[in-house]
């Protein structure tokens, strides 16, 4: 019987390894959950697929899991970042949960000229993450980056990766992700407002960016999201047809 209950570690997973438990981990699985000595739990780390295993010690404030055997390989997502401008903190963290379930290899708060937040909790976001990673059944946790100013991420940026540029001007206008194949891939989010001119400016000015429409109407940020990472997982990752 497959597990009910997924687990993220940090240990590495394999036949027989021993996994020993936080203290948050043990009041989860034994103070929350009410597990003890023979039940079966899920684990992943992001880096060894799935796991099934069952436990082998519990206490109030520690235990341990003895791991059996895998039931998944690691299933890595495309190479797609989702770069977005934080919003309010409800917001923030569902664009972080879908972003996961949805498949980004990594997000990375950026903050333009319109982001109302000055700082974001990188922790926190991370957690999200792995908590959402735990429930969608992922094998694969992307890393949440700290939040980084719009002008230095373009300085900074590698023009092998494309950019996915989500313009709102372009509602109802015709404006779609280039033939094109795979490979490294950005989605750029804007803030409730939008990019200012400047940096739409800038971002049209760029070689490998391409400026795409999310259909007929001006999505809120959060929806715009998955709006987007919808359309670019149809057409070039791993929801195509033929993927």
């Amino acid at each position: 019987m497959t597990a009910k209950i997924r687990l993220f570690v940090e240990h590495p997973l394999g036949q027989g390894q021993s996994v020993p438990l936080t203290k948050d981990q043990a009041h989860y699985l034994f103070g929350v959950m009410r597990l003890g000595p023979g039940d079966g739990v899920a684990l992943f780390n992001g880096r060894d697929g799935e796991w099934a295993a069952q436990v082998a010690q519990a206490g109030k404030r520690a235990g341990v899991l003895t791991v059996q055997g895998q039931s998944r390989p690691l299933l890595m997502p495309p190479d797609l970042w989702l770069v977005f401008a934080p919003i309010k903190k409800a917001r923030t963290d569902f664009i972080v949960e879908k972003a996961t379930e949805m498949g980004a290899a990594r997000i990375v708060p950026m903050q333009t000229e319109f982001t109302n937040a000055g700082r974001v909790a990188q922790d926190r976001l991370q957690a999200h993450a792995v908590e959402a990673a735990e429930q969608c059944g992922g094998t694969f946790v992307p890393q949440v980056a700290d939040l980084v100013k719009f002008d230095r991420l373009i300085h900074d940026w590698d023009p092998a990766r494309r950019i996915m540029f989500c313009d709102e001007t372009l509602a109802g206008k015709p404006g779609g992700l280039p033939q094109t194949d795979g490979g490294p891939w950005a989605v750029f989010i804007g803030p409730e407002g939008g990019f200012s001119d400047k940096e739409r400016l800038r971002l049209r000015g760029l070689a490998h960016a391409h400026a795409v429409a999310l259909g007929p109407r001006v999505l809120r940020a959060d929806t715009a999201a998955v709006a987007a990472l919808t359309l670019w997982q149809s057409a070039l990752g791993d929801w195509r047809a033929d993927a």
